[in-house]
């Protein structure tokens, strides 16, 4: 618990650097760290793409659909929500999907293992971790990780499978359970498996957070390397347009089909009961709030949007894995301040422990992707992707 806590505590701290919220003589200290680290991932990053560009590392082939769903940064962009409804229009359309998600929270290889497969297409025979088989659902949010339980559970028909190695998980999906489209979960970096379609998400509130490299910034490669790009979704839109940034995705990707979407709340849902509520439910209601999430302000400012009074709102790193006396916490904490109800994310509802007594009720807000612009052009291009 102490060494969770200090993890989590230096990641926050790190992030505040980054992003220029720190300041003394420490901060520029670990700020200079930073840049010397980022300059060398930045050549690590360039030594990669040139093995694959003159043939020494290879992508694998599986002889099917490939779909790559990604970012080129970290952090929140939304991108879950997009993996769904692209997953279900898929299976919709007579497709057998299958999503492979790195996934987090397991046992990995030790790193100089991981850090050579990053580097090269080497692979692995061995089972991967199947969240559902797209007829079931076999492993929890502890095991399987919690996007991947989320999709799981919201599509009961799509396979599920967590794996670092995606050439392995992709076997697995083809040759065992009969997939024939897979989706690349976060796969925009991931060279080792041959993809047909790459789909970026670039966050309208923060597309390119300082435009330098990890760690000095929230970059995974270039920002020039949108080229590779077939498709860009502009997420957390606000409906203006965000022609300053299309002329920016111009500038480095003329050719890409580029599509306007904001993340939809559309209702509300009991965390432990599974009961829905209308939106309309918070609207006017004292409430505490809970995340723990890449972005938690973003999730802060909907529940304001949507008519809440947020009392209280205690955040957690992204990823956290809660305890029940922290959800104690916050209900005790938000019963003081009055609140009525807790609410929380989706993503961080699979992670709640069971609670036997529960002094507040906790719901989750139910978010869907809406298209803003480029909706038609969006079905086109699916009806593409599978009829082709």
């Amino acid at each position: 618990m102490k060494a969770r806590k200090f993890l989590e505590g230096a990641e926050a701290y790190i992030l505040s650097v980054i992003e220029d919220r720190r300041h003394g003589w420490w901060a520029v200290l670990v700020r200079s760290l930073l840049i010397a680290l980022s300059l060398l991932f930045r050549g690590a990053v360039a030594i990669r793409l040139w093995l694959y560009s003159i043939g020494i590392s290879k992508p694998y082939e599986l002889g099917c659909q490939v779909i790559s769903i990604g970012n080129l940064t970290v952090g929140g962009t939304g991108k879950t929500p997009i993996v769904e409804v692209f997953a279900r229009t898929l299976q919709q359309s007579g497709r057998k999907v299958a999503i492979l998600s790195r996934g987090y929270r397991k046992v990995e290889d030790p790193l100089w293992r991981r850090f050579w497969r990053w580097m090269t297409s080497d692979v692995q025979e061995y089972e991967p971790r199947v969240v559902s088989d797209g007829e079931r659902l076999l492993l929890d949010s502890s095991l399987g990780g919690d996007e991947p339980f989320m999709l799981a559970q919201n599509l009961p028909k799509v396979a599920v499978l967590v794996d670092a190695n995606r050439v392995n998980s992709g076997k697995y999906a083809v040759q065992k359970l009969g997939c024939d489209t897979l989706i690349l979960d976060d796969g925009f970096q991931n060279f080792h498996l041959k993809h047909r379609v790459d789909i970026v998400l670039v966050d309208r509130t923060n597309p390119f957070g300082n435009r330098r490299l990890l760690p000095r910034g929230i970059l995974r490669e270039p920002i020039r390397n949108l080229k590779r790009a077939d498709f860009i979704f502009i997420t957390k839109s606000n409906g203006d347009g965000a022609v300053e940034l299309k002329q920016t995705l111009r500038k480095y990707n003329p050719h890409a089909e580029v599509s306007e979407c904001r993340h939809s709340a559309k209702y509300l849902q009991d965390v432990f009961t599974k009961e829905k509520a209308p939106l309309e439910f918070i609207k006017g209601l004292p409430v505490a709030a809970i995340s723990g999430i890449a972005s938690p302000k973003g999730f802060e400012d909907e529940l304001i949007r949507l008519g809440a009074k947020v009392m209280y709102h205690k955040r957690y790193a992204d990823h956290h894995r809660y305890t029940q006396q922290e959800i104690i916490n916050v209900i005790n904490k938000g019963i003081h301040r009055g609140a009525k109800i807790v609410v929380t994310t989706e993503k961080d509802a699979v992670r709640f422990p069971m609670l036997e007594r529960r002094d507040l009720p906790i719901f989750f807000l139910r978010v869907e992707i809406e298209m803003l612009t480029g909706a038609d052009e969006f079905r086109a291009w699916i009806n593409r992707i599978c009829f082709k």
